[in-house]
């Protein structure tokens, strides 16, 4: 798999390595883009659009699809015509000893569209749609409350979805944009940085009472 993603058909050098060894070149990100636009395009004119030929459309797009790096299709909706216009952010504390109990009951709510484990704050964040503020309420206050893993919660409503994407790519950042700057001088927070061996764009966490104490002293 990994020969015929290095030697078929036209582009540039690899630029990535994943799932069990295909290698993804510049053609394999032109037709993970292409996609992108259009998941129901044929193999003719995905062949077209990237600029080599049907059978190396066809060979590499299964490819993508063998190694994982396609995982599956399916259908956007509009959900506000669908009947699910609200959209709320929940933001959960766990208690940290029933982790797996509240992964477990949060399979068992076909409601929630998204959760991921966070940093900061809270624990977890829980994306949600419903068909109206109600609706969340009593998700919020007689379904989670219930569940003896959840700690706390804050819910945030979401106003606009401004953007969203199907997904991204490494070569979006170039695409369009505003010219790269050149790097700027250390400022004098980097130079403390480095004096205390803290590789740069790396954040320190720093506690309240450490910081308050810093301010005083400086004061």
């Amino acid at each position: 798999m990994t020969e015929m993603s290095s030697n078929s058909g036209s582009g540039g050098g690899a630029t990535g390595r994943i799932g069990i060894g295909l290698e993804l070149d510049a053609t394999h990100m032109k037709i993970l883009d292409v996609l992108r636009e259009n998941g129901r395009i044929s193999v003719s004119a995905l062949a077209e659009r990237v600029g080599i030929s049907r059978a190396n459309a066809y060979t590499r797009f299964e490819a993508l699809r063998a190694d994982g790096v396609i995982r599956r299709f399916t259908a956007e909706i509009d959900h506000q015509r669908a009947g699910l216009g609200i959209v709320a952010l929940i933001f959960v504390t766990v208690r940290q000893q029933m982790w797996r109990q509240f992964r477990a009951q949060l399979a068992q709510m076909p409601e929630v569209e998204y959760c991921a484990i966070t940093t900061g704050q809270h624990d977890a964040m829980i994306q949600v749609r419903m068909a109206d503020v109600a609706e969340v309420h009593a998700m919020v206050t007689e379904r989670l409350a219930n569940i003896p893993a959840v700690k706390a919660t804050e819910t945030v409503f979401i106003l606009d979805e401004v953007l969203r994407r199907p997904y991204v790519l490494p070569g979006d950042r170039g695409r369009g944009g505003a010219p790269r700057r050149p790097a700027p001088s250390p400022e004098p927070e980097q130079t403390q940085a480095q004096a205390q061996g803290l590789p740069l764009g790396k954040m320190r966490f720093v506690g309240a009472a450490e910081g308050r104490a810093a301010l005083r002293d400086e004061s």
